[in-house]
């Protein structure tokens, strides 16, 4: 459970409704300020018991009863503020006739929720809980010696690992003579441990590492005595008298020995299952002959001596190894999945022979293991043992119940290890998964307003939350609890999605909770229970059969979020009546994809609402009473005529997203001081506010229409003393006006499409600019010239028509830090020339087949390019012989070509030169193998079919006739 963050949350909460909500509050204000107290003292044991309470059912139960007590306090406050806010409207005598019962009656139930708490925490000794962060639990211990890993136990059959194998054969093998650290990083189950047996006890490790090799498992509970004796063991054999000194030894003179011991020997050592950091540190630690030398428990001879990790987490592979990209283990193809499933069900059989009634069943079991290896392996080991039909088919309409219960070496099992390691601060985040549908795409952006609406993520003064839920979604991440779908081009995740057993989990803890509501995933039925809503649930989303939900009687008035998925339905606003009249309390709505095209008035009654979620619905505009949500924080709609001017009302609001609304309809926002981040406002709309009371805007997008006056414009932007990224999006008929944004300094990121009258000079840009996009501009200059001289900028991307020449000139020294350059659709564009010194650090180059550059070989840093050039895809994705340093990918619109992972200096001038060769449209003959001779082509036949070739252009690359034999290309005219 995530108890402790729902203290930790109520606790702070409450603090702020003290200053907040002081005027409601009055009289019961010293009430709820002891209760912040008493919560505050229980936060002490809530950390420890959570991870007790896995194993202890009276922990449990306590735990839960602290959870249920917050949640009716909470229940409390906010019903006691709604009532307060609904007297408003009464004559004074009645008005405070109310108030007066109305706080008699809170402070009466905040005093009975004190008792409980009191008595709660008085029968925490009587239940026999009084050391509860002692030790390690013995059904977890039990887990722990289960999982134990050992390299005798290798698997006989590995499917999907044989090409990772001989990968990390080659790193641990050749290469750099320093001592590195190559770290197996992925989510549980998913082979780390069988590929690293397979690897130690491959053919060639054994001969390379003959003397010194140990294999080490260390689990959530690292001992590093225990580590330091295991390896001592393993890599030495000790007379006996030896033996009993070493065990006198305290850590750091076993750490000594060890040092001392493997300092002349090239060493292979696998810790498998490392958990944190803290514990790399306290394995790795100092040794006391040496403390200037770090990690000298394992010396560096520069004598290729290796480490072999394993981990869930990707910042212990970084921290124990940074200048090592970590080997990030794949989920198996779905091939790869049925293969592995065959082996483990049919036992060895010839996987051609298996029943056939079988095969449908167990094809729809292993899809939904996802090409997770455990849950295969889990699943084939259980079907094994029956061929029946009848039971097959039981595991498949309840394989989450099997994998779950199948032994404490269960795939929930082991998937639980993460949760209960996960800090207290990113349980709910975690749980919060559980709303989303399986295998849905979640937007990134939207996952991050979400958990700052629930209140997941505390405000600090120098990091805004939406930030700091960047750093809560980045960690999860790195845990490999959420896996990335998309990311821009710096690098931030922009798409993500669950794994659906990880999402099972989640959904099973947040049960625990109430954290969510039991109808997640299934349509109503008439014959469902109403008993299965539980009135404490807090969040429920809805993936279909709208009108029957709307429909039922609903039993969970202190609901706070309420979420629907997928629905298009067509709903009148009568229907959404509901939502208002029976979850009071609310915070989270998000209609997005409903079909609705009006809004009933009576939304206007949820004055807890922080998140107001409408895209992709059909409303066209918004009722007035919106403007009383005054705890609303997020607002998201588009394609919106217009939005009522009573936003101004919002004072809490923070992120405001109405992209596509009509042209001339005033809109006033320059009293949103709290505002953050605001999209879509016209450039009408915006010119007739006063820009210098949005203190805290951050990032700004501005559309439709442009006809404001240039100064005027500037001086706008120029008051926004906050801004770190803003936007313009100008219709067709209109111009971006001159821009001299140089006194934003905070500025980093600026995106401008539309026509521009004129690219601003150098000096006019702002100094800290980092990323910079043009799109249809239409400049007839080259920008060059005037870019290049931005010296912290890190990407600049010029879309379609943003620049109508044919060349483009980069000197000498221009662009210092660029490391990413798109040149996306310049269809005119012919040729790119690169001055020797110029962007020495670009590392990302994507372009338009049909431009040829020069002084590409100069850039040693590149490491990534993107040709756009679907037809060209199987030229490229051939055996290019002399393309031999780098590894190519077949994408959708063209060739994605990355240099490959552990080159050294000069390697690197080779791969760039091979590359500028093809990209220059030359010849490349490498010095060390000049005997194939090559041939250029005026236009390509590929396969039979000459209509593949476009009609209009006429491209030119050399090749190996050994490559055009043996791919049966044919010169069409040979130059």
């Amino acid at each position: 459970m995530a108890t402790e963050a729902v203290v930790s949350f109520a606790v702070e909460r409450f603090g702020d409704m003290l200053i907040q909500e002081a005027i409601f509050l009055k009289g019961v204000r010293g009430k709820v300020d002891r209760l912040q107290k008493d919560l505050g003292a229980m936060k002490c044991f809530l950390e420890e018991a959570e991870k007790k309470q896995e194993e202890d059912l009276r922990v449990r139960k306590w735990v839960s009863e602290i959870c249920d007590a917050v949640y009716d306090v909470e229940d409390i406050i906010d019903m006691f503020i709604l009532k307060a806010e609904s007297l408003r409207t009464d004559y004074f005598l009645k008005r405070v006739f109310k108030k007066l019962i109305n706080r008699h009656k809170v402070g009466k139930k905040i005093e009975d929720i004190q008792l409980t708490l009191r008595d709660i925490s008085n029968r925490r000794e009587a239940l026999g809980i009084k050391n509860i962060g002692e030790g390690t639990s013995r059904s977890g211990q039990m887990l722990q010696d289960l999982r134990r890993s050992s390299p005798r136990a290798e698997e006989r059959v590995i499917v999907g690992l044989t090409r990772e194998a001989d990968k990390l054969v080659k790193q641990l093998t050749v290469g750099d003579q320093r001592r590195r650290v190559i770290s197996l990083v992925g989510m549980g189950g998913i082979g780390k441990t069988t590929l690293a047996k397979k690897v130690y006890n491959h053919e060639k490790i054994v001969n390379h590492f003959p003397d010194c090799r140990a294999w080490i498992y260390v689990s959530q509970d690292c001992r590093p005595r225990e580590v330091c004796m295991q390896i001592i063991n393993q890599v030495s054999a000790p007379t006996k008298e030896q033996a009993e000194m070493i065990e006198k030894y305290g850590e750091n003179e076993l750490g000594d020995f060890l040092h001392d011991h493997l300092k002349e020997k090239r060493y292979l050592i696998v810790l498998d299952d490392v958990w944190s950091c803290a514990d790399w540190d306290f394995l790795a630690k100092v040794s006391s002959n040496d403390p200037d030398c770090p990690g000298n428990v394992f010396p560096d001879g520069s004598n290729g001596s290796r480490l072999l990790l394993t981990t869930r987490y990707k910042d212990v592979a970084l921290h124990a190894d940074a200048r090592t990209i970590p080997h990030e283990m794949r989920l198996l193809s779905k091939q790869q999945s049925w293969d592995l499933f065959c082996w483990k069900a049919f036992l060895d059989a010839d996987t051609e022979s298996y029943p056939p009634d079988l095969k449908e069943l167990g094809e729809e079991m292993v899809d939904k293991c996802n090409g997770l290896p455990l849950a295969i392996v889990v699943l084939g080991g259980l079907l094994s043992r029956s061929m029946s039909h009848t039971e097959w088919k039981q595991v498949h309409d309840n394989i989450q119940a099997y994998l779950a219960k199948e032994g404490q070496m269960g795939v929930m099992a082991m998937l639980n290890l993460s949760y209960i390691d996960l800090p207290h601060y990113l349980k709910p985040c975690f749980l919060h998964l559980s709303l989303f549908p399986e295998d849905y795409v979640i937007s990134s952006r939207k996952l991050l307003l979400l958990w700052t609406a629930e209140g997941f993520v505390p405000e600090q003064d120098d990091r805004r939350m939406k930030d700091m839920a960047e750093v809560y979604l980045n960690e999860l991440i790195n845990r490999n609890l959420i896996q990335v779908v998309r990311m821009s081009v710096n690098a931030r995740v922009m798409e993500c999605r669950v794994h659906d057993l990880v999402r099972e989990l989640a959904i099973e803890k947040a049960k625990e909770q109430n954290f969510i509501g039991t109808n997640i995933a299934d349509p109503l039925s008439p014959s469902t229970s109403l008993s299965l809503f539980s009135p404490k649930s807090r969040r429920r989303s809805i993936y279909s059969d709208f009108e029957r939900y709307a429909s039922i009687e609903h039993l969970t008035p202190y609901l706070r979020s309420l979420l629907f998925f997928n629905l298009g339905k067509n709903c009148r606003a009568s229907q959404l009546d509901f939502i208002a009249k029976c979850f009071k309390v609310l915070r989270v709505l998000d209609l997005e994809g409903l079909e609705i095209e009006c809004l009933p008035s009576i939304i206007g009654e949820l004055i807890h609402l922080r998140y107001l979620g409408l895209r992709h619905t059909r409303l066209k505009i918004l009722p007035p009473s919106i403007g009383n949500l005054r705890s609303l924080q997020t607002l998201e709609i588009n394609n919106l005529r217009q939005v009522p001017n009573v936003i101004r009302k919002m004072k809490n609001m923070r992120y405001l997203y109405m992209e596509g609304q009509e042209e001339g309809v005033p809109l006033q926002i320059d009293t949103l001081q709290n505002l953050q981040i605001l999209s879509g406002i016209t450039f009408d709309q915006w010119i007739k506010n006063d820009s210098s009371n949005l203190t805290c805007l951050g990032k700004l997008k501005l559309e439709g229409r442009c006809e404001v006056e240039g100064v005027e414009f500037s001086n706008s932007i120029a008051k926004l003393l906050s801004l770190k990224s803003l936007y313009f999006k100008a219709s067709n008929e209109s111009n971006i006006p001159p821009l001299v944004i140089n006194s934003c300094l905070h500025l980093s990121k600026l995106d401008i499409k539309g026509r521009m009258q004129k690219l601003p000079e150098t000096v006019e840009f702002s100094p800290n600019l980092t990323q910079l996009t043009l799109e249809a501009s239409r400049l007839g200059c080259d920008p060059m010239p005037v870019l290049e001289k931005l010296r912290k900028l890190l990407t600049l991307r010029l879309r379609a028509k943003s620049y109508l020449g044919k060349e483009m000139h980069v000197s000498a020294n221009g662009f210092p830090q660029l490391k990413v350059l798109q040149l996306f659709e310049l269809l005119e564009l012919n040729k790119l020339n690169i001055e020797k010194g110029a962007m020495p650090w670009l590392m990302q180059l994507q372009f338009f087949c049909r431009t040829k550059f020069s002084g590409l070989d100069e850039l040693l840093n590149l490491v990534e390019v993107k040709i756009t050039l679907p037809w060209l895809r199987p030229l490229l994705w051939s055996k290019m012989a002399r393309i031999c340093l780098w590894d190519r990918t077949c994408r959708s619109g063209g060739i994605h070509l990355c240099r490959q992972k552990g080159q050294t200096s000069a390697s690197s001038r080779q791969a760039v030169e091979e590359l500028a060769a093809l990209l220059e449209h030359r010849k490349y003959c490498p010095v060390n193998d000049a005997s194939d001779k090559t041939v250029s082509f005026a236009g390509l036949v590929i396969g039979s079919n000459s209509s593949e070739l476009p009609k209009q252009d006429i491209f030119s690359y050399s090749f190996p006739l050994s490559v055009c034999a043996e791919n049966s290309w044919y010169a069409k005219s040979a130059l």
